[in-house]
């Protein structure tokens, strides 16, 4: 496996702040591997994303403690731009990416910024919005569209970049179910084409079946890091975390504290009806 990311000893503390938003954090991520991070509200999830994407220390000061490397080089030794162009970065909110006054031209405007050819652009333009599903929309202004299109587009804009590491920072926070579930529906297609991406969301039960590796941070450390599966095998802590599982999870590990069910814990619905329709 490659490591494309590797967090070595990694401890972070913003400027004027009692104590340290990371704490001794270890970490390698694969190339093509899909990764979810996971935890309370002030657990350290942002900073860990933006550490990845350079913002921190570029865009933030504080106090920094350990390495942050992509590609086997340290995040700070990158050129002014570069390393962005590895990692692409969309936010929980969209229109805080947003700089166009259409959806083309904002989904065309960073593969301006690279200096890409006009044939280039509109091949990738052409895959993008097909992915994404926005063809329709090219000529909208991208502030009138609804928040699922939004946060597509903004999904959209760094995709057509190609970074080697696509890192979501809770992007369906502010979504309904029906457009959260076409959110994860580009990550699954994303999945499937063997890209590398890291997605921090509240949102398990769109997230569980895509994930191949999970972690979660609590005060700024890292409490578990395990393949899905295994992960939710530690129910009692996530619960201790402040985690809330999905309900059919949640039910199954009700019947175990009662010595009701003695097996592995259902990751989706669809596992935890087979286990009922086993047990009729």
């Amino acid at each position: 496996m490659v490591h494309l990311i590797e967090i070595e000893n990694y401890s972070w503390q913003y400027l004027n702040t009692p104590q340290e938003a990371l704490k001794n954090i270890n970490l390698k991520i694969e190339q093509g591997s899909f990764v979810g991070i996971i935890g309370p509200n002030g657990a350290g999830k942002t900073t860990l994303a933006y550490s990845m994407d350079g913002l921190i220390p570029g865009q933030y000061r504080g106090l920094k403690h350990g390495v942050v490397k992509i590609r086997g080089i340290e995040v700070e030794e990158y050129p002014r731009g570069r390393l962005q162009q590895m990692v692409g970065m969309v936010f929980s909110d969209p229109e805080a990416q947003f700089t166009a006054m259409t959806v083309e031209d904002e989904l065309v405007f960073g593969m301006e910024n690279l200096g890409m050819s006009l044939p280039e652009i509109r091949e990738r333009l052409e895959w993008v919005t097909e992915l994404t599903e926005l063809k329709h929309l090219l000529l909208k202004p991208p502030y009138e569209i609804s928040g699922g299109q939004k946060q597509r587009v903004a999904l959209a804009a760094v995709l057509a970049m190609t970074p080697e590491v696509l890192i979501l920072d809770e992007p369906t926070s502010m979504l309904d179910p029906v457009s959260r579930k076409r959110v994860f529906e580009v990550l699954q297609k994303l999945k499937q084409s063997q890209n590398t991406v890291i997605v921090i969301e509240h949102s398990l039960e769109n997230l569980i079946p895509l994930a191949d590796r999970m972690i979660l941070l609590a005060d700024g450390e890292i409490a578990l890091d395990a393949e899905t599966g295994e992960f939710f095998q530690r129910l009692d802590l996530l619960l201790e975390k402040g985690i809330s599982p999905p309900g059919a999870m949640r039910f199954f590990y009700e019947l175990t504290q009662k010595n009701l069910y003695h097996g592995r814990l259902p990751l989706t619905v669809d596992e935890a009806a087979a286990l009922l329709r086993g047990a009729a």
